[in-house]
C-alpha cells in the first residue's frame, strides 16, 4: 500500500479518478477527488468526488441510490491519477446510461473488440430476431432439448481433447462449449450477471473456509 501523502494533486488540489466496473472492466466515468473526498471514499467504501462545476463534494448515489462500492483504488506510475474499481448499484451516468462513455467517435472497420457481454447480446439477438441460415437461430428454433444435446456433446469433446493432452484442440472445444452454454443460458433466461453473482458468493465462502481452516490449524 502506498502512502496517501505521495499522491500528486494538481494546482487546484484535485486528482482525476477513472471509475471502472469491477465485473465488466468497463470505464464508467472520469471524475475528480480532492483530499477530503478521497478520505470520505476510503472511510465509507463508497465513491465520493469533488464537483468542479458546483465547487462541492458529492457522494455518488446519495440522491439517485446508484452507489458505487469501492473494491480497490490504484494510483498510476506518476501517482497523479487514480483508477477506482467498483461494484455499482445502478447506472453510473446521470443520463441513466450504464457508463458516461457512450458517444462513439470512431470505430475501425478491421479491428474488432470482443467481450462476453457483447457475444451474449449477439446470441440473444438471434433468438429475438431469427436470421435465416444462422446456426444460433436454428438451435433456438429446435428448443431446449437440442441445445442441451449440443452442450453434452461439446462437454464430451472437451474431455477427449484434454485427456489426449492436445492443448490447441482443448481450447477449440472449450470455446465451442462456452458458446453452446451461452445459448442454453439465454434460452433459460440466465444472464452473465447471475453467474458472476454466484461465483462471487462462492469466492466469499471459499475465503471464509480458508480463514477458518487457518485459524483452526493455529489452535
Amino acid at each position: 500500500m502506498i502512502d496517501l501523502d505521495t499522491l500528486k494533486f494538481d494546482e487546484n488540489g484535485l486528482i482525476p479518478a477513472i471509475v471502472v466496473d469491477a465485473d465488466t472492466k468497463a470505464v464508467l466515468t472520469l471524475a475528480y477527488m480532492n483530499r477530503e473526498s478521497l478520505a470520505i471514499t476510503l472511510e465509507k467504501g463508497l465513491t465520493c468526488f469533488y464537483s468542479r462545476s458546483r465547487q462541492q463534494l458529492w457522494l455518488k448515489g446519495e440522491t439517485s441510490g446508484n452507489y458505487q462500492h469501492v473494491v480497490s483504488i490504484t494510483a498510476d506510475c506518476d501517482r497523479d491519477a487514480l483508477t477506482v474499481l467498483v461494484n455499482k448499484d445502478g447506472p453510473a451516468c446521470h443520463t441513466g446510461a450504464e457508463s458516461c462513455f457512450f458517444n462513439e467517435l470512431y470505430r475501425s472497420e478491421t479491428e474488432q473488440a470482443f467481450s462476453y457481454p457483447a457475444l451474449m447480446e449477439l446470441i440473444r439477438g438471434r433468438k429475438t430476431a431469427p436470421q435465416e441460415g444462422s446456426y444460433t437461430s436454428y438451435l433456438f428454433s429446435k428448443g431446449i432439448d437440442k441445445i442441451l444435446k449440443k452442450v453434452g456433446e461439446e462437454s464430451t469433446e472437451v474431455i477427449i481433447a484434454a485427456k489426449a493432452g492436445d492443448r490447441a484442440e482443448t481450447v477449440y472445444e472449450v470455446a465451442d462449449l462456452v458458446y453452446h452454454v451461452m445459448v442454453m443460458m439465454i434460452e433459460m433466461g440466465i444472464d452473465l450477471n447471475d453467474i458472476t453473482a454466484e461465483l462471487k458468493r462462492r469466492h466469499v465462502i471459499d475465503r471464509k473456509v480458508k480463514q477458518e481452516k487457518m485459524t483452526g490449524d493455529g489452535q
